[in-house]
């Protein structure tokens, strides 16, 4: 059973979020899927630019939680941009057990609760 490991869980937390902001009607005019670059997009909707910081963690760590630090500098950032940010977190957990860890081909759940606005 081998464990899925951080940059396939940000994979996964992309994903996610990438499904909500086209479902939602936002235009994509950037994507970085680096863990430690942020933001991971940079989209556009109603003549607006928007920048959302991804980020995935593993239950029981709460993903309504960011890094300070990493938003205030994507903060300055989107302000010198004239952006608006917001921060999507993402939690996983195995689907049958939230104890057992996260492992490759099993089923997971996902707590996803939309965008968070920053600035």
């Amino acid at each position: 059973m081998e464990t899925i490991s951080l940059q396939e869980l940000h994979h996964l937390a992309m994903e996610e979020v990438g499904t909500f902001l086209e479902e939602e009607g936002y235009e994509f005019l950037a994507i970085n899927s680096e863990i430690k670059r942020s933001p991971q997009f940079v989209c556009v909707k109603d003549k607006l630019i928007y920048f959302v910081v991804v980020s995935a963690c593993l239950y029981p760590v709460s993903p309504n939680v960011y890094d300070i630090k990493l938003i205030n500098k994507v903060k300055l950032h989107a302000k010198k941009n004239n952006a608006k940010l917001y921060f999507a977190g993402v939690g996983f957990a195995h689907a049958e057990d939230y104890n057992i860890p996260l492992s490759k081909n099993n089923p997971y759940t996902i707590n996803f609760n939309g965008l968070k606005e920053i600035l």
